[in-house]
């Protein structure tokens, strides 16, 4: 649930999965990309071979119609296994989540594996991950040995959630996974914190002022 203080309501939004996937990359790219009204600086703490050890938190914000800020901080898990209490650890009262698969036909093991440690840590530190907020991006698709879309398409056709492509080094795919996020965030928060109702702000507007764009009129 957002943390919703007086005039003030904060979304965590965590990037999840397998080491080396490519999430820190499309927290960086986002900070390139996004233009909303408060846009914070991205702190990143690594380890020695330059992975992310901890996480990356890029915080930003805008202002509701009705004066509520509407605030989020966006985590990146490391992907090691060696650091699973710190993967529970960040994604503790997440809001929503990102899986970051790699495209590479050497790591479906690995995207499978961290998947299925995303589902049990929900678990574990309280989260209903079958109505979690949740999109599944499959990242390196500039790779030669990735995996082919149509192929992933039909693995993926019965998962409920929505699945994107992307090429975070090229900046390919990652804003539309982010709003991809984002609409499922707004659906499954507007009517426990009245965002439409209350405060003026309806699904393309909240992503609009995430993102830092004017909503369609």
């Amino acid at each position: 649930m957002p943390d919703s203080e007086a005039g003030k309501l904060s979304f965590k939004l965590v990037y999840y999965g397998p080491a080396q996937s490519g999430k820190t990359t499309n927290l960086l790219r986002l900070h390139e990309q996004l233009s909303p009204e408060l846009k914070g600086e991205m702190m990143t703490l690594e380890t020695q071979d330059d992975r992310t050890l901890f996480f990356d938190l890029l915080p930003f914000g805008f202002r509701a119609p009705s004066g509520l800020l509407i605030k989020f901080r966006l985590f990146t898990v490391p992907g090691q296994v060696a650091h699973d209490g710190t993967r529970k650890a960040v994604l503790s009262r997440s809001d929503g989540v990102v899986f970051v698969a790699d495209s590479d036909r050497a790591q479906e093991t690995n995207n499978a594996e961290s998947f299925q440690t995303l589902a049990e840590n929900c678990s574990r530190v309280g989260l209903d991950f079958e109505h979690l907020p949740l999109v599944v991006q499959f990242n390196k698709r500039d790779l030669p040995t990735a995996v082919p879309e149509a192929e992933i398409r039909a693995r993926w056709e019965s998962a409920p959630w929505p699945l994107v492509f992307a090429s975070a080094l090229r900046g390919d795919g990652v804003e539309e996974s982010f709003e991809a996020l984002l609409r499922s965030t707004y659906r499954h928060y507007a009517e426990s914190h009245e965002l439409a109702s209350r405060h003026g702000l309806d699904e393309d507007m909240f992503v609009a002022g995430a993102l830092g764009r004017q909503a369609a009129p």
